[in-house]
């Protein structure tokens, strides 16, 4: 492992201004966004639109660090032949593949989840690695009400990420470390707190007995936000004093970036809560996003399967505003 590479890597997506797209969705997601514009989601649709995103400036080389690829986009060519890797790279971010293989139910505990996907995943890597990616991802959910998640969902997810970033630094991948707790349900923002600190912990004692190298992963957290049934939504500044308050609980400061996942808040929401985290914080790490979602709803409705430009409009101006909150310096007039 050539961890000094690793440190160089994490830090050039997660740098000030910078943020990851999170492109990653499965077949069944992206068949579901698709269905809500009306286009079918084909294997050619799906590389249209992923190259539309690839191809727009100067949002990817601003404003984009790096991009999460779902497996069939990492084998894709345009369609003048260009690999889509290569439209990536040629604009300074840096591929990357998401490696697990989706949430399953958890056998003897109801309505929690564990993630698949260690089996053959050295191998996988290895290829991964030579079809161009740099970094991988892996996503942990976490359920939350007033008695979930056990101890033992958080712990076997925790233990799954630590042994998949401890593959990734052997294969010389950074990865990306991601327990989400869900936004689902009614409770309250210190509850979310309070379950994204326990998880936090139990992360990093996962990853430190597993032999990973700190300085060469990026942490997908969650942000500590209310459930969206609660009738008590914390404001923008709550959410950034509690999430910041998490972070400085629980993540050592050797970490170079942390990239929120949106997980299903709106663009502003996301834009909002990330710039009032960078501009009334003083921390040790780069903080900055990894959005899927809110980086992509606004352009996929403007390209309605057809509309290149409105498309690539949209998407320029949300990295464009995500890359000013990871400095602190937006405010919602910038929005127009």
């Amino acid at each position: 492992m050539n961890l000094e590479e690793l440190n160089k890597i994490a830090n050039k997506m997660t740098a000030p201004g910078t943020g990851i797209l999170a492109a990653d969705e499965s077949s069944g997601t992206i068949k579901k966004r698709f269905d809500s514009i009306g286009v079918q989601s084909t294997e050619t649709n799906r590389r249209d639109w992923r190259e539309l995103l690839f191809r727009t400036q100067p949002a990817m080389t601003d404003y984009i660090g790096g991009v999460i690829l779902f497996d069939e986009t990492l084998r894709q060519s345009s369609d003048d032949g260009t690999p889509l890797v290569k439209l990536i790279e040629d604009s300074g971010a840096i591929p990357g593949i998401k490696v697990d293989a989706g949430a399953q139910d958890m056998a003897a505990f109801s309505g929690e989840k564990i993630t698949a996907g260690l089996d053959g995943l050295r191998n996988r890597m290895s290829e991964y690695y030579e079809l161009g990616a740099r970094f991988a991802k892996w996503r942990a959910v976490i359920e939350i009400d007033d008695v979930r998640p056990s101890n033992a969902c958080v712990t076997a997810n925790c233990h799954a990420l630590a042994r998949y970033a401890a593959i990734c630094q052997e294969a010389q991948i950074v990865p990306i470390v991601e327990p989400e707790v869900l936004m689902d349900g009614a409770h309250s923002v210190d509850r979310c707190a309070e379950v994204t600190i326990a998880g936090l912990k139990t992360l990093f004692m996962e990853l430190h007995t597993q032999g990973v190298a700190l300085e060469g992963i990026i942490l997908k957290p969650n942000m500590a936000i209310s459930g969206k049934k609660c009738a008590d939504q914390a404001c923008v500044d709550e959410v950034a004093e509690k999430t910041v308050a998490a972070l400085k609980a629980a993540v050592p400061a050797s970490v170079p970036g942390i990239a929120f996942l949106s997980g299903g808040q709106s663009d502003l929401e996301a834009t909002a809560h990330l710039n009032a985290m960078n501009a009334g914080f003083d921390l040790p790490w780069n903080l900055t996003f990894s959005y899927g979602r809110a980086l992509q709803a606004a352009p996929l409705a403007a390209w309605a399967g057809s509309d290149v430009a409105a498309g690539q409009a949209a998407f320029a101006h949300r990295a464009h505003m995500n890359g000013l909150a990871s400095k602190g310096e937006w405010n919602e007039d910038m929005e127009g």
